[in-house]
């Protein structure tokens, strides 16, 4: 789908915002401890910003696959972003994966807390590349 230059910028900063809020959702479940819920909207709040980047350089993907795919490609291949974020982004979605859908593994609190402050500095990060 081809967006204008107005419509893209609009869906890049309604993405980012989106992020935000959904690591506003975290800060307010992680006293209760619900550990699959903090990954899932972690998770979300990685993809809202990830996505936005794509967004903003006309980069189509499809799917969360997609998303993690082209990110490699276009932006932590080249460098543009580091290594150690292309790691978290992976982590987070397989976390997300085992807390949604895993019969046998239940996520605690030691899988889940060591992503908090590195998922709200990714997003940062990538509020910075899109200014």
């Amino acid at each position: 789908m081809a967006l204008t230059d107005d419509e893209r910028n609009a869906l890049v900063a309604y993405r980012l915002e989106k992020a935000r809020e959904t690591m506003l959702q975290v800060r307010g479940v992680l006293p209760l401890r619900y550990w699959e819920i903090i990954a899932n909207r972690l998770y979300y709040a990685a993809f809202y910003a990830v996505s936005a980047l794509l967004i903003s350089e006309g980069i189509e993907t499809r799917g969360h696959n997609g998303v993690i795919q082209m990110f490699g490609l276009h932006f932590i291949k080249p460098g543009r972003v580091s290594q150690d974020d292309g790691k978290l982004y992976s982590r987070l979605f397989s976390l997300r994966l085992k807390g949604d859908y895993s019969d046998n593994y239940n996520l605690v609190e030691e899988d889940v807390i060591p992503m908090v402050e590195p998922t709200d500095q990714l997003i940062q990060r990538i509020a910075v590349m899109l200014q």
